[in-house]
């Protein structure tokens, strides 16, 4: 029997079908790439290579992380919970588009403003 594919192991390019730049961010969210930057590195996004063998392949951040010029509501928590956890982005965002076992993807449930049970979800799976 095949051993579960682990969350690094999933292809993003296929999990997540829509990616921008940090400029793009940077323009949707009003602020500046370093801040985008920022935003990363303190978890309130999260950013990946979607295909890592693609050469000059650069860091994305899924459009569905911005709504309304603001990161999506409940994802900073989320992705803390995901990080403090030992999962990295790729891992926080694999696991956000993946429809395990919630009723839909998490990243739909955080955009429907239905976030508790991914967060639930997520601080069990953390620990």
């Amino acid at each position: 029997m095949d051993a579960p594919l682990r969350l690094a192991d999933h292809d993003l390019a296929q999990l997540v079908t829509d990616w921008i730049d940090w400029a793009e961010a940077a323009k949707r969210l009003g602020v500046t790439v370093g801040k985008v930057r920022t935003m990363i590195r303190e978890h309130q996004l999260a950013a990946a290579v979607p295909n890592p063998g693609e050469k000059g392949a650069g860091q994305r951040v899924p459009a569905d992380f911005i709504v309304d010029g603001e990161p999506v509501k409940g994802l900073s928590g989320l992705l803390t919970v995901l990080h403090d956890g030992g999962y990295d982005d790729r891992e926080c965002i694999a696991w956000l588009y993946l429809d395990a076992d919630l009723p839909g993807r998490p990243i739909d449930a955080l955009r429907e403003n239905r976030g508790s049970e991914a967060k639930r979800r997520a601080q069990a799976m953390a620990f």
